[in-house]
């Protein structure tokens, strides 16, 4: 299976002005997302079932097998012939074939609102968003989402074809704007919280962050999560985040600032130090939920970047 842009759709990305995010940019990358895809199950036998097989049983279109029948089934999925040669009631049991929510978790936690190059990691975020949605819809899944910001959220119900992949767009365009900004943060932990409740079982999660809201409480939602889902994380990054040329440079967290000055090894050291960790900790705990993981930075092209990182995901065992 190919998995990379195909050349007639080799296009430069359409570009803003990096600051904010624009519905024509997001529309632009639509041809370009044709030759991607998302990490799927099994192929189903029918097309008009959906394009996968739940791993959840329940009434569909492939008969699996016969069990003792249990208080609660359904008396249309009685097997007579078996409950007549044992003596004991039998129900049929399907496999279930349907399409599958894709859902982008999006947290847009104030420290997304930077970028030194090319663009802020709000847009970036917000160009990886997109194109997963070209993608899902391209493949007949519906596509939904979870946008977060402090003090707010938005649930976007999964829809299928243009409707749903437009739905997503124009939210995209609503909530990343710099106007929007909020000087404090929350815990990704609530994000994720939220999800695990609502999300539908057997949908493919993608979670765009750069996980500087990163929390404790994330190791157990994302584990039960991970239990009826598959979930892939994607970080956003800014190169300066964790290089920076020597020189003095203020910093702060929001209460209190200093100067760091890279030009000394010590400081130097401890910045790339930080660096490091802030990207090994989340890239450690999704590991060990057995979730994909990718990197994005603020310069990647992010049809390009799912391209190359889509290969190592596809048909990865459940």
């Amino acid at each position: 299976m190919r998995l990379g842009v195909p050349t007639a759709n080799k296009q430069p990305l359409e570009r803003g002005d990096g600051i904010h995010v624009t519905s024509a940019e997001l529309l632009a990358l639509r041809p370009r997302c044709h030759g991607l895809r998302l990490p799927m199950r099994q192929a189903a036998t029918s097309a008009l079932a959906g394009a996968y097989r739940s791993r959840f049983r329940g009434r569909g279109v492939d008969f699996v097998e016969s069990r003792n029948y249990q208080p609660g089934d359904d008396i249309r999925n009685m097997d007579w012939r078996v409950t007549a040669r044992t003596g004991r009631p039998h129900t049929k049991v399907f496999q279930e074939e349907r399409e599958r929510p894709v859902l982008v978790v999006l947290d847009a936690s104030p420290s997304l609102y930077f970028g030194t190059r090319r663009r802020l990691k709000s847009v970036a975020a917000g160009q990886l968003a997109a194109s997963v949605a070209w993608s899902a819809v391209r493949r007949g899944d519906r596509i939904g989402g979870f946008l977060f910001a402090p003090g707010r959220h938005r649930e976007l119900r999964p829809a299928g074809g243009r409707r749903g992949a437009m739905r997503m767009i124009q939210s995209l365009v609503d909530w990343l704007q710099p106007s929007q900004y909020a000087g404090k943060s929350e815990p990704l932990s609530r994000a994720l919280e939220r999800v695990r409740h609502a999300a539908r079982p057997g949908s493919l999660i993608i979670v765009i962050s750069d996980f500087f809201s990163l929390d404790d409480d994330c190791n157990r939602h994302l584990s039960r999560l991970r239990l009826h889902n598959d979930v892939i994380g994607c970080q956003v990054l800014d190169r300066s985040e964790h290089d920076l040329p020597d020189g003095r440079y203020p910093i702060s967290d929001g209460h209190t600032s200093t100067i760091i000055d890279t030009s000394l090894s010590a400081d130097r050291k401890k910045f790339m130090a930080m660096g490091q960790r802030h990207e090994e900790e989340p890239r450690h705990l999704f590991y060990r939920h057995k979730c994909g993981w990718m990197v994005m930075h603020t310069d990647d092209d992010p049809v390009d970047l799912l391209g190359r990182e889509l290969r190592m995901l596809v048909g990865r065992p459940a």
